[in-house]
């Protein structure tokens, strides 16, 4: 929080220069409903720490969520420091015509660009946390049998609602058919007891739409060819989507259209690694890439040829757990960062502040130039 020295310049010898970290002002943060605690005490906390007031949404679809943080806060924070507003979309148009100085949306990319749209008519910056399709490439020299255990963990964590889950595989044709053994071995694994589906352990879909929209997703891609592979039958009543998997899959089908959200798994097999490349590029810029590889210069290839908002190699999920790295999208995955000193730096506004000296130069700079011909022969070689 300190005001940070940097280094001057000829323009300005004698004198410090200094950023100074201040509060933007009133901010809005807004959290979806898939981590509803964590997606709003997270920015929450950067925001206070930046020295903001702040004005919450959390979602009306965790309503239940949305009612305890609403009672914390209110035990917590005056409501001129903090303050929690629980209700439906039309709240959230609403709020989003007042004139904030910052605006921090979790969410889809859909919902992210009204966000933009209403945040540019008062000029109110915003950082969007999104999602978008974040494939995973599995080459050749990859463990497959790894691979399949980290796919499986980081897709169906939270029946695969994570804004950052693998959406889809990558994977060398000759491996597709290990693969899907591995990956069904390793979801047995995790997620079963007794031949059925832990349902203490296992997540449930968040409502009955969402449920509709990825059985619809199933169907449509299995119509167009696509080839359904099913742990079990899915159950509406109690909103228990069950983890699929689909081969034969293709850039056509239904289920590659839209970010999943859901533990469905597509599978597209790839001859060469700039198959898969290309395929990843055709699509908008996901919020995470993952690679499996023990190939360094594939490595290389697949992380400078691709663009994405994170990235982890031979592994999943795991780099937002570092808060010394920034979490953030770019272009339709998300704008802006946060975690740590990226999550403070989001919520501030970096002041530049110049501090002249007595002894300082600048009157030499002033016209007329006429009687300076040496000086100004000076200034150009010390330059």
């Amino acid at each position: 929080m300190r005001p940070v020295s940097v280094p001057i310049n000829i323009s300005n010898l004698f004198s410090s220069s200094k950023i100074y970290y201040e509060p933007k002002g009133v901010c809005l943060i807004m959290a979806p409903r898939n981590y509803p605690f964590q997606l709003l005490m997270s920015p929450l906390i950067s925001a206070i720490v930046a020295g903001n007031t702040v004005m919450l949404k959390p979602s009306e679809l965790s309503a239940a969520t949305a009612a305890v943080i609403s009672k914390m806060i209110v035990k917590l924070f005056n409501t001129s420091e903090v303050a929690c507003f629980e209700g439906d979309a039309e709240l959230s148009k609403s709020l989003l015509t007042l004139p904030f100085d910052h605006i921090f949306f979790t969410g889809s990319t859909t919902v992210g660009k009204h966000v933009v749209e209403a945040g540019a008519k008062n000029l109110t910056s915003v950082t969007l946390e999104l999602g978008g399709k974040s494939p995973a490439i599995i080459d050749e020299s990859a463990d497959l049998k790894k691979a399949a255990q980290k796919i499986a963990w980081g897709k169906l964590v939270n029946a695969g609602q994570t804004c950052i889950a693998p959406d889809y595989v990558l994977i060398h044709a000759n491996q597709t058919a290990q693969f899907v053994m591995f990956y069904k071995e390793a979801v047995e694994t995790m997620f079963f007891k007794d031949r059925k589906i832990n349902l203490s352990i296992y997540g449930k879909i968040i409502n009955e739409k969402q449920f509709n929209r990825l059985e619809k997703l199933v169907r449509d891609s299995v119509n167009a060819g696509a080839v359904l592979t099913s742990t079990g039958v899915n159950n509406k009543e109690s909103l228990t989507f069950l983890p699929t998997l689909l081969t034969q899959v293709d850039l056509g089908h239904a289920v590659m259209h839209e970010e999943i959200f859901g533990p469905v798994l597509p599978i597209i097999g790839f001859t060469k690694i700039e198959e898969a490349i290309e395929i990843v590029n055709k699509n908008n810029k996901p919020l995470a890439l993952y690679l499996f590889s023990e190939d360094s210069v594939t490595t290389e290839k697949v992380i400078l040829e691709t663009s994405s908002g994170g990235a982890c190699v031979n592994d999943v999920l795991v780099h937002i757990s570092n808060p010394n790295l920034p979490f953030g999208g770019v272009n339709s995955s998300g704008m802006g960062s946060c975690h740590g000193v990226f999550g403070f730096k989001n919520f501030s506004h970096e002041r530049a502040v110049v501090v002249h000296s007595k002894f300082g130069i600048t009157k030499m700079l002033y016209r007329p130039y006429d009687n300076k011909a040496a000086l100004l022969k000076w200034l150009k070689k010390l330059m």
